[in-house]
């Protein structure tokens, strides 16, 4: 079976599940798990019911497909990603994002947690991301390319809109929310950073650092969605400043800064 095949086939199953025309999907990263609390009419579906999706294996993310309406949007979330450091390959990494696009979504929002580099920074920060560079070892668009699906060599010039972009400043700004901009390097992980390559990271032109993100967006901006993500800093990798972090801590923080984020995706649901 191909994957486009693949694609269909679980498409011709999530709409058997009674979920119709999402305009906007959402990735529930650290940070936005409490906005599956602002749907209504919501419907869930478990991962392990759905063909060819992956589970997810990390802590703090439930492994959850929510449709429901945000803002008078129909958006469909995911509750908990798959990452390549689970031992996936990046196409099963990115296939919930496909499944999205042949479902209609054309406007795909995610959220994830972050190591903060730029001095300027703090734990707590919400940091909306204006660019990225990608460390990951294995790239989404590797191996064939199917047409269908997109162009063989997509352009990333604007790999996160610039109107969904200034739109989020405004409303934050309208909010009282402090939010940072910067450019996200996306790594393979697990293991959280040295100094050494906090460092090397940020020379390089990063302003934080995380797992995930980088290759949902390639595969976007492939399939012809405007991307918009922000990250929640809960370490610093700041010379001087690098502790000890486990994940627990890295969770708490994203929760001190959901109520925030949650109100940021809200409103720019609202203004699509």
């Amino acid at each position: 079976m191909t994957l486009f095949d693949k694609i269909q086939a679980t498409k011709d199953h999530i709409l058997s599940k009674g979920i119709t025309e999402p305009q906007v999907g959402i990735v529930l990263g650290s940070g936005l798990g409490s906005l599956t609390a602002l749907l209504t009419d919501a419907i869930e579906v478990d991962y392990s019911e759905i063909p060819n999706f992956p589970q997810s294996t990390v802590q703090g993310h439930k492994g959850k497909l929510i449709y429901g309406k945000l803002s008078g949007k129909n958006v469909l979330m995911m509750a908990g990603r798959f990452h390549y450091y689970e031992g996936y390959n990046m196409s099963e990494v990115t296939f919930p994002i496909r499944v999205m696009k042949a479902l209609g979504v054309t406007t795909l929002i995610l959220s994830n947690a972050a190591g903060g580099m730029n001095p300027n920074f703090k734990v707590g920060d919400i940091m909306l991301i204006k660019d990225h560079i990608n460390f990951f070892p294995e790239h989404p668009l590797r191996g064939h390319n199917d047409e269908k699906l997109g162009p063989r060599f997509p352009d990333m010039s604007e790999p996160y809109d610039k109107n969904l972009l200034k739109v989020a400043e405004e409303k934050a700004a309208a909010s009282n929310i402090k939010v940072q901009k910067g450019i996200y390097a996306g790594v393979q992980g697990p293991t959280y950073e040295t100094p050494a390559e906090y460092d090397w990271l940020h020379r390089s032109g990063a302003d934080a650092v995380g797992m995930s993100t980088v290759p949902e967006v390639i595969v976007a901006k492939h399939s012809g969605m405007n991307a918009f993500a922000m990250s929640v800093i809960t370490d610093l990798g700041v010379a001087g400043l690098v502790e000890t972090i486990t994940h627990e801590e890295v969770l708490e923080a994203a929760n001190k800064a959901a109520p925030n984020m949650a109100k940021l995706v809200t409103e720019l649901v609202a203004a699509l």
